[in-house]
């Protein structure tokens, strides 16, 4: 184990995630979450030798990983693989208890809205697991007080509604907080009608949602039905101002498998580059023009070894005429990182330049003039040789390289997403509007 320690621990990244240790023959006994991968595996070895933590590392032999954005995204994850896999040791060193999902009881006659921390075949519309129970309560009481669903226990149907003296006096329905159903006020189909985009909202459809409330407010004011208009446009207003919007998706067992493939090549990178930090994001720049027309570069950004499109960057050249691979680079690189320092946003842990020693020259001066000290390397299509500011030798590795793999994909997208924008202002040139 000592081995172990000294040769692996230090290639762990100080990054949320999710950590999966193995039996010698590949099997998986303890699952666990950590906001420091690194941090939190390093106290296993340093745990009492009696304690739970050294029972777990005898009878480990491997360990894999799945990074996260957060640690909330990694406690989530966590309990899905404990709840699908059951480990020996989560077993032994787990008490039963289980994050709550919130109920949509869409089957009755009256749905209503409830949490629980079990999921059973009844019907009833699921969502979650949720990792905050304080929070969680809290967001089911805002929607019942939201959509007016009925709060109360009380057992009832459309055809089977309670007595009256049981229910004349409450006071949810007197302060306007329930549409009393049970007291004959709306039917099903009528109360249904009324709570629907409640499922719209679990399902995180907010953008779709806003669209809709906002359409259905305009045609409210329209018809001169103010008071209908006014809750729609309150509820417009508690959706842009709710914060706690965590939704969860179930993980496959493809999808831990490539969780675990992605930060496998990460880490390989780190090794291979000599980082001294794990490249978690890693932003790749590349130039297309045809004979210096429409000159333009793009900027792709991967996130744990995932394309995040929504930080995708494009440019139109504006201080180089005709057909010049190393002004270009120049330029963009230095547009793309003077606006993140002007910004004072985060600096991306690697940059991955298309070409040669003459873009990758080209970037780093760019770089050198904004003083910005970041990790930079190209990658030559021919030869998949990659290059350093400061070496002269290319590096080659395998084909087979998970870390060659990455910056391929990593490559090959901004090429992509170059050419597609080169393509679109061609078309725009030809057929004008």
């Amino acid at each position: 184990m000592s081995e172990y320690k000294n040769k692996k621990l230090e290639q762990i990244p100080k990054l949320p995630g999710v950590y999966i240790m193995r039996d010698g023959i590949g099997n998986i006994v303890y699952i666990g979450k950590a906001k420091s991968l690194r941090d939190r595996l390093s106290s296993y070895f340093n745990a009492d030798i009696d304690s739970k933590a050294a029972s777990i590392i005898t009878a480990m032999r491997k360990i894999d990983y799945i990074l996260c954005t957060s640690e909330r995204e990694a406690l989530i994850i966590e309990r899905q693989l404990i709840n699908k896999i059951k480990p020996y040791f989560n077993s032994m060193c787990k008490d039963d208890k289980s994050y709550p999902y919130i109920k949509f009881s869409v089957s009755e006659d009256f749905p209503r809205l409830t949490f629980t921390r079990k999921k059973i075949e009844d019907g009833a519309l699921y969502f979650g697991p949720y990792p905050q129970l304080f929070y969680i309560k809290k967001l089911v009481r805002w929607l019942i007080k939201f959509f007016k669903i009925c709060p109360c226990k009380l057992n009832f149907t459309q055809g089977n509604l309670p007595e009256e003296k049981k229910v004349k006096s409450c006071v949810y329905y007197h302060t306007e907080m329930c549409y009393a159903p049970c007291m004959g006020k709306m039917t099903s189909k009528e109360y249904k009608s009324k709570i629907e985009d409640v499922e719209l909202f679990l399902n995180g459809k907010f953008k779709k949602l806003e669209e809709e409330w906002q359409s259905r407010m305009l045609n409210l004011s329209g018809d001169m039905r103010y008071e209908e208009a006014k809750e729609i446009r309150d509820r417009l207003y508690a959706l842009q101002n709710m914060s706690e919007r965590v939704m969860v998706s179930e993980i496959s067992q493809d999808e831990i498998n490539e969780s675990v493939q992605r930060a496998d090549s990460i880490n390989e990178l780190k090794n291979v580059l000599r980082l001294k930090n794990s490249p978690a994001v890693i932003e790749g720049f590349d130039n297309s023009n045809i004979q210096g027309a429409n000159a333009v570069a793009s900027m792709v950004r991967f996130h744990n070894g995932i394309a995040d499109k929504k930080n995708y960057r494009r440019f139109k050249i504006k201080t180089v005429e005709g057909a010049d691979d190393f002004a270009t680079m120049q330029e963009v690189v230095f547009r793309r990182y003077s606006s993140l320092i002007r910004k004072n946003e985060k600096l991306p842990d690697l940059i991955l330049i298309d070409g040669g020693k003459g873009q990758l020259g080209a970037a780093m001066t760019a770089l050198e003039e904004l003083q910005a000290n970041i990790p930079i390397i190209s990658l030559a299509k021919k030869n998949e040789e990659i290059f350093f500011p400061t070496k002269d030798k290319a590096l080659v590795l395998s084909k087979h390289s998970e870390a060659l793999k990455l910056l391929q994909s990593i490559r090959d997208e901004s090429h992509r997403f170059a050419i597609t924008y080169h393509r679109h202002l061609r078309r725009k040139e030809i057929f004008p509007k």
